[in-house]
């Protein structure tokens, strides 16, 4: 399963990204994004024992979701990573390093990027696609300037400051898709409260169509 079949069999342009996630309640909040119609999920390598949640929902979800991690930061945690058999590799900022041996490894990769400088190094080191961060902060209308000069396969991913209120706005600027974090998942929130936010935002999606 990749990121392209994911989009192309029409499963909604989202990452959720569950910082906080203990292994414990991994599987239930899983369930809830899964059974809501979410299709890709990372969990951020500065959450408790993320490893282990990681391997939890690869096997619970790993034939009908992309589970992986996000927050990469090393080549170490790429290798920790591939061990899970998780298939998304997230990053907050431009490590040729770390990129490159996600891309030897078949990752499918989400680089953080901001300035159009840090954009071709991530691909020049293999990303196919690169994660706007910190979006809010930016805005729209910087998604439709920087597309003018990144290569035209690079797909584009807003997250920071994302939801259900916004998607519309960053789709509408050009990007392939989002990473939804507080908007969906908190620390310590139930499974019932993840699968309101989430059934919120996949028909905040759906509206769009």
């Amino acid at each position: 399963m990749t990121l392209d079949s994911l989009l192309a069999a029409g499963a909604p342009p989202v990452c959720a990204i569950l910082r906080g996630l203990r292994p414990e309640e991994a599987v239930e909040i899983g369930t809830a994004l899964v059974d809501a119609g979410i299709r890709i999920i990372e969990v951020p390598l500065n959450s408790p024992e993320p490893f282990e949640s990681i391997t939890a929902l690869q096997q619970a979800f790993g034939e009908t979701a992309l589970i992986g991690g996000g927050t990469v930061l090393s080549v170490e945690a790429v290798d920790d990573l591939r061990r899970t058999g998780g298939r998304i590799m997230v990053t907050p900022n431009t490590d040729p390093a770390v990129i490159a041996r996600g891309a030897q490894y078949g990752f499918d990769m989400l680089p953080g990027f901001m300035t159009p400088s840090e954009g071709f190094a991530a691909v020049r080191a293999g990303a196919r696609r690169l994660k706007l961060f910190p979006a809010a902060s930016l805005g729209p209308a910087y998604i439709k300037a920087i597309k003018e000069v990144l290569p035209r396969h690079v797909g584009l991913w807003a997250v920071g400051g994302t939801g259900a209120d916004t998607i519309g706005q960053w789709l509408g600027a050009g990007c392939e898709g989002i990473g939804v974090g507080g908007a969906l998942y908190r620390a310590g929130d139930t499974a019932a409260t993840v699968a309101d936010r989430a059934k919120a935002l996949v028909e905040a999606w759906r509206a769009l169509r």
